[in-house]
């Protein structure tokens, strides 16, 4: 499999960040990823900012750093993601890192295939929810997820979509928690769902030979988990 669509230097700086991610929980500097990649700094500036036009990665607003590279966030986003004992790589199970959403969340299982434990708070009460999930092991049934708006805009402010995009106690928490901020309400979906889209969305993100998706296939990958309607179209 190869990165189709991706220069080799593209390719190259992906998975530096990724395993930088993957491995210490932060992305790795510029001058890390020349090291590593054995690119000159300009070279590696220049990876970065493709792979922010690709949505590849999400860059700072300076564009100096990375702020995001799906499912994994350089930032706090509302979730913390810990190891959960030890994975299949045989990593000791104090290893953390920021999930970008719910979705990111369990996505971080994915991508590392190994178990997760999510720590969150509930918008709607303020209660700590805790949830345990893994690529085969699915989170427990109750919470739920909303999604702010629909997927055609996720990537108007990709990060302002992923801070929306959080977890609910339950179905009545989202309607007291819009209706206390006059907050919108997107879709809400039972975490299981989201749980089941994020290991496939996000299973091969560490895999060096990665390339995005069609969104022909994007959308079946939502269709399949019943997420159908013009709110789940994505954009062509």
């Amino acid at each position: 499999m190869t990165g189709i669509g991706l220069s080799p230097a593209d390719r190259a700086v992906r998975l530096a960040i990724y395993r930088s991610f993957a491995d210490l929980g932060r992305p790795a500097s510029v001058g890390q990823i020349a090291a590593e990649t054995g690119l000159a700094e300009a070279d590696v500036r220049a990876a970065m900012r493709s792979l922010h036009d690709a949505h590849a990665i999400v860059l700072t607003p300076a564009g100096d750093a990375v702020r995001m590279a799906h499912p994994f966030s350089a930032a706090p986003m509302g979730f913390v993601v810990g190891a959960d004992g030890t994975g299949p790589a045989g990593y000791a199970g104090d290893r953390m890192w920021w999930g970008g959403c719910a979705w990111d969340s369990f996505g971080i299982g994915a991508a590392l295939g190994e178990p997760v434990v999510i720590r969150t708070r509930c918008p709607g009460c303020g209660r700590d929810l805790v949830l345990r999930a893994g690529p085969g092991q699915p989170p427990v049934q109750g919470p739920v997820v909303h999604i702010p708006c629909q997927a055609s805009r996720w990537w108007d402010d990709v990060v302002a979509t992923c801070s929306n995009i959080r977890m609910f106690c339950e179905p009545a928490h989202v309607d007291a928690w819009a209706r206390s901020g006059s907050h919108a309400v997107g879709q809400v979906i039972p975490s299981v769902t989201m749980w089941r889209l994020a290991q496939t969305w996000y299973g091969n993100r560490l895999d060096p030979g990665w390339s995005a998706r069609p969104t022909s296939a994007a959308q079946q990958l939502l269709e399949q988990c019943g997420l159908v309607g013009d709110f789940w179209r994505l954009p062509g």
